[in-house]
């Protein structure tokens, strides 16, 4: 009687299974968050790097805000955009989004 009791238990020796299989699920776990989390992340992040590395006066920008305009002036960290024939507002750097094709 003890013996079918311990057998619907469930907890003999053949039901182990391998002690790597946690391990295991957790590495491919990772693998996957690097490849469609992390690794387009950085790639998008090198890329608008590279985008705020080649403004140069008149290009046409849009800022994060949706803003369109041209380049009037670069600073360090400061980019003054004409958005109207003589209106022109600073806005940091980091903060512009997109380089539309000139129109």
């Amino acid at each position: 009687m003890v013996s079918e009791a311990f057998a619907m238990a469930g907890t003999g020796a053949g039901q182990q299974g391998n002690p790597y299989s946690g391990l295991i699920m957790l590495v491919i776990m990772f693998a996957i968050f690097y490849f469609l989390l992390i690794r387009p992340q950085q790639k998008r992040a090198k890329q608008h790097r590279e985008l705020l590395e080649s403004l140069k006066v008149g290009d046409p920008v849009v800022t994060a805000g949706g803003i369109h305009g041209k380049i009037a002036a670069l600073q360090e960290s400061v980019v003054t955009v004409e958005i109207a024939s003589g209106v022109k507002i600073k806005v940091n750097r980091s903060s512009i989004a997109n380089k539309p094709a000139a129109q």
